[in-house]
C-alpha cells in the first residue's frame, strides 16, 4: 500500500479512530488498552504490508519471531559463549534470509561472467520483497543492543511484533533502533493534539515534496536516462541535477510522511534527513543523508572495528601511520557496504567507492568534524564562502548520483564522457521546465529557511493562523493538481 494511493486515504482514517478511540471506549482497563492498540498496530501494518504481496508477510513474521526469541535465549544464557552463539545465530539467519532474496542471484552472475559460464540454470528469480533491507537491520540492532545489555529484551511478543512492523517506517525507514521504539510500544500511548498537528504538518510537507517535486523531476529523469545518446551535456547535467532533488525529495518525502504518521499515533521516530543539500563538505553531507542507515553502520560496524580511535590487540591507542591506515580501512568497508546495502549492482559499490575517495581527504587532515552547526544560523542568507561550499558539495553529491542512477558502469561512463563535451554549453532541450524548477525553488527556499527546524515545514515564523491556513491549502491545491499515477517511492526498492 503507497502512501499516495486511494487506499491508504481509506485505511488511515479508519485506524486513527480505532487506534485512540474505540479500544478505550469499549476496554476500560489500561493493560488490555495497550495489548489492543499494540495488536491493531501489528494487524493493520500487516495489512499495509501484504496489500503489496501477502505471501511476503511470513518473512517478516520469521523474523520477527527469531529476533523475538534470540532476546530471550541471549538473556537466559549463562556464559559469554553462549549469549554471542544466539546473537550471532539470529544475524546469520537474518542476512542469510537478505542475501539469498537481495544478492543471490548478483553474485551467480557475476561469477558466471568472470568465467564465461551460462549462469541462467542457476539463478533463482526471486522477487525482492518490498522493505527487506529496512526491517532486516531493524531486527538486527534488537539482537546486538541485548547482547551488549543495552536493552533489556521483551517478554511481550505483541509489543515486539508491533516495534517490528509499524507500518510507516516499515519498508522505507527510518531505520529505528529497539532502544527508541520499543519502550514507546510497552507503554500507553495517549492523543497529543500537539504533536498530532506538527504531524500532520509533516505528512504534507512529505506529500509535496513527493508528489508536486519529485514525480515531476522523474518524468524529465526517466526520459532522459532512457535516451542518453538523444540529448546534449547542457541536458543531461539538467538531468543529473534534477534526478538529485527527485531521490532526495522522494527519499525524505517518504521520511517525512513516515515521522508525521508517527506522531499521529503517539510515537516518536528518529529524524532521517537534516536538509542535506545544505551541507558544506561530503562529511556534513552523509551526517545529514539517510542518518538512520548511516549512524547503523557507524554504530554496529565502524566502531566495532575501530573507527577513529582503533587500538592494537592490547587495547593500546594506535597513533601515526598505523592509525591512518586503520581509520582509512574502515572508511571504505563502511561506504562500501553501505552502497552494497542499495542494491546487487556494481554501481552502488562504485557509488560507496566515490563518497570514500571524498571522504577520504577530511579523514586524514582530521577535518571531518568541522560543521557540525547550522548553515548561516541567525543570518538571511549564507556568505559567499558557505554559497561555494554548499554548491561544490551538492555538484560532488550530483556526479556520485549518476553512477548511483546508471543501470550498469557502462552506462555511467557513457553518461560521464557525454557529460562533459563542448555541448555542455548549449540550450538544454526540456519541456515545462520553468514550472519544475518553479517547485524546486519553493522547496528549496521554504527547507532554507526551517534548516534548523525539526522538519522543513513548522512553520515556526508564521504567528498568524489565517496565513497558516492559506499556506496549507495552497501546498494541498498543489499537492492534489499534481496527483497523477500512483508512483512508487524509490527506495522500496531497496
Amino acid at each position: 500500500m503507497l502512501f499516495n494511493s486511494f487506499e491508504f486515504f481509506v485505511f488511515l482514517p479508519v485506524f486513527f479512530l480505532l487506534y485512540w478511540w474505540v479500544f478505550d471506549f469499549l476496554i476500560k482497563e489500561a493493560k488490555h488498552q495497550l495489548l489492543f492498540q499494540n495488536l491493531l498496530v501489528v494487524a493493520a501494518s500487516y495489512l499495509f504490508y501484504g496489500w503489496w504481496d501477502w505471501r511476503f508477510l511470513v518473512l517478516i513474521a520469521f523474523t520477527s519471531l527469531c529476533s523475538f526469541l534470540s532476546g530471550i535465549a541471549i538473556d537466559k544464557s549463562s556464559t559469554k559463549q553462549l549469549k554471542t552463539f544466539w546473537m550471532v545465530l539470529n544475524v546469520v539467519v537474518n542476512l542469510s534470509i537478505l542475501g539469498v532474496y537481495k544478492y543471490y542471484d548478483f553474485f551467480v552472475s557475476s561469477l558466471a561472467s568472470a568465467f564465461n559460464i551460462n549462469a541462467e540454470t542457476h539463478l533463482l528469480h526471486l522477487v525482492l520483497p518490498v522493505g527487506i533491507s529496512f526491517y532486516t537491520f531493524q531486527a538486527l540492532s534488537y539482537s546486538i543492543d541485548v547482547y551488549r545489555k543495552k536493552l533489556e529484551p521483551t517478554r511481550d511478543i505483541v509489543s515486539f511484533f508491533a516495534f517490528l512492523s509499524f507500518f510507516p517506517q516499515l519498508v522505507a525507514g527510518p531505520i529505528e533502533r529497539a532502544t527508541n521504539l520499543l519502550p514507546q510500544f510497552l507503554k500507553k500511548r495517549s492523543f497529543n493534539y500537539t504533536k498530532a498537528v506538527d504531524g500532520l504538518r509533516q505528512i504534507l510537507w512529505g506529500m509535496f515534496k513527493k508528489v508536486v517535486v519529485a514525480d515531476n523531476c522523474a518524468f524529465f529523469v526517466d526520459t532522459i536516462y532512457g535516451n542518453v545518446e538523444g540529448y546534449n551535456a547542457s541536458t543531461l547535467a539538467i538531468a543529473a541535477v534534477l534526478f538529485s532533488f527527485q531521490i532526495y525529495c522522494d527519499f525524505s518525502g517518504y521520511s517525512d510522511i513516515a515521522i508525521g504518521l508517527g506522531k499521529l499515533f503517539g510515537i516518536d521516530l528518529m529524524r532521517n534527513f537534516n536538509v542535506p543539500y545544505f551541507s558544506r563538505d561530503i562529511a556534513e553531507f552523509w551526517r545529514r543523508w539517510h542518518i538512520s542507515l548511516t549512524t547503523w553502520f557507524r554504530d554496529y560496524v565502524y566502531i566495532p572495528l575501530g573507527g577513529s580511535r582503533p587500538t592494537n590487540k592490547q587495547g593500546v591507542a594506535l597513533c601515526g601511520f598505523s592509525k591512518k591506515a586503520v581509520v582509512v580501512r574502515n572508511t571504505f568497508i563502511i561506504f562500501l557496504l553501505s552502497g552494497f546495502w542499495h542494491g546487487a549492482n556494481w554501481t552502488f559499490v562504485l557509488w560507496g567507492a566515490f563518497h570514500a575517495l571524498l571522504f577520504l581527504p577530511l579523514i586524514l587532515l582530521e577535518k571531518n568534524r568541522k560543521y557540525t552547526d547550522v548553515v548561516a544560523e541567525g543570518r538571511l542568507l549564507p556568505s559567499f564562502t558557505d554559497f561555494l561550499k554548499i554548491f561544490s558539495t551538492f555538484i560532488l553529491a550530483t556526479l556520485g548520483w549518476i553512477i548511483f542512477r546508471a543501470d550498469s558502469i557502462d552506462i555511467a561512463i557513457n553518461y560521464f564522457t557525454r557529460l562533459f563535451d563542448y555541448t555542455l554549453w548549449g540550450v538544454p532541450t526540456l519541456t515545462n521546465k520553468v514550472i519544475i524548477f518553479t517547485f524546486l525553488s519553493l522547496m528549496i527556499i521554504i527547507e532554507w529557511f526551517h534548516r534548523g527546524c525539526n522538519h522543513g515545514f513548522t512553520l515556526e515564523r508564521v504567528n498568524n493562523k489565517f496565513l497558516r491556513y492559506i499556506i496549507y491549502f495552497a501546498i494541498s491545491f498543489l499537492i492534489v493538481i499534481n496527483m497523477g499515477p500512483e508512483q512508487n517511492f524509490i527506495y522500496f526498492q531497496f
